[in-house]
């Protein structure tokens, strides 16, 4: 099987492979910058970041490539708005937005002629993004890691959301490897989005402490967490979440007033920053259903020479 070109507005990477974009500093511009590169679509996670850091990183990554660079901003951030300004001023390729869903960042991305993605769980969601000028949509089904938009399998939804718009669709949930990416194409996708396998990259910057979390893991490890924000999410078995899960999770020191919304049953931002910086027993470390599977770090390099390999194996 031959992997198929994907335009996003006027966007053609050499790979309709698009790196998905973890919020709270994982997806920083080392690893976006090695996944345009390598020929896809390398996405810096903003939700977290202040507006000046992310121009900053924006700008590292245009140092490191000359190739797609796309930002990921959550709708339930409470800078939304400035976020994607900010993105957009800074010529940013392409902006992907889920968690929540707008219809104002479809007029600012027309604005500066750049194309706009919403990360949609139904068909109703995708048609409703389309109809607003969305350039593209990630079909994310419940095997996707973070914050989840629907209880159900990325196989399931994606025939739907595929039958309902004319625009591309990438497939996004717990794709690790080609033939993950295969079968999503042969479903009716027009690319796919992998996160979880771009954290065991040599260019993903967490803490060895983080990927080592995600080399141990076992299946019955990956389990669901209630979020501050107000959506489920997916993350590794550890003690910050047994404490959550009894309710006995620490409360907030402060709040940052980063959210629209917020339980304020803890700081979703602290406890991600700690799994970032090595502190994984304190945190909460987000990942796909099939984390499990992955049992080696590659370079970004290698990792898209293993998924084309596998993808051109498939009859």
């Amino acid at each position: 099987m031959k992997l198929p070109q994907i335009k996003i507005g006027e966007l053609i990477p050499k790979f309709p492979i698009i790196q998905g974009g973890m919020a709270v500093r994982v997806s920083t511009a080392p690893l976006a910058a090695a996944v345009a590169n390598a020929g896809g679509i390398g996405v810096l996670g903003a939700s977290g970041m202040e507006l000046d850091e992310l121009r900053l990183e924006i700008r590292k990554a245009r140092d490191l490539t000359s190739g797609i660079i796309g930002v990921n901003i959550m709708f339930a951030v409470r800078n939304f708005a400035q976020m994607v300004r900010t993105a957009l001023e800074e010529k940013i390729d392409v902006v992907f937005t889920g968690a929540g869903f707008s219809r104002d960042v479809f007029g600012w991305g027309k604005e500066f002629g750049i194309p706009v993605v919403s990360i949609v769980s139904s068909g109703k969601l995708a048609a409703v993004a389309e109809k607003c000028g969305a350039a593209a949509v990630v079909a994310e089904g419940v095997e996707a890691g973070g914050h989840l938009g629907t209880n159900r399998s990325l196989f399931d939804i994606l025939p739907e959301i595929r039958a309902k718009v004319k625009i591309p669709v990438i497939a996004a949930g717990g794709i690790i490897d080609g033939f993950g990416v295969a079968k999503a194409l042969k479903m009716g996708a027009d690319g796919v989005q992998m996160a979880t396998r771009f954290v065991l990259s040599k260019e993903c910057a967490v803490a060895k402490a983080f990927k080592e979390m995600y080399l141990q893991a076992r299946a019955d490890d990956v389990v669901m967490v209630e979020s501050p924000v107000g959506l489920p999410g997916r993350a590794l078995r550890n003690e910050f979440v047994s404490k959550l899960q009894q309710g006995s999770q620490p409360n907030p020191e402060k709040c940052r007033n980063c959210l629209k919304v917020c339980s304020h049953k803890y700081c979703i931002m602290d406890a991600l920053e700690n799994s970032r910086t090595g502190q994984v027993a304190e945190g909460l470390v987000f990942c796909g259903q099939n984390v499990y599977q992955i049992k080696d770090i590659l370079s970004v390099k290698d990792i898209f020479d293993r998924i084309v390999a596998q993808v051109e194996s498939v009859e």
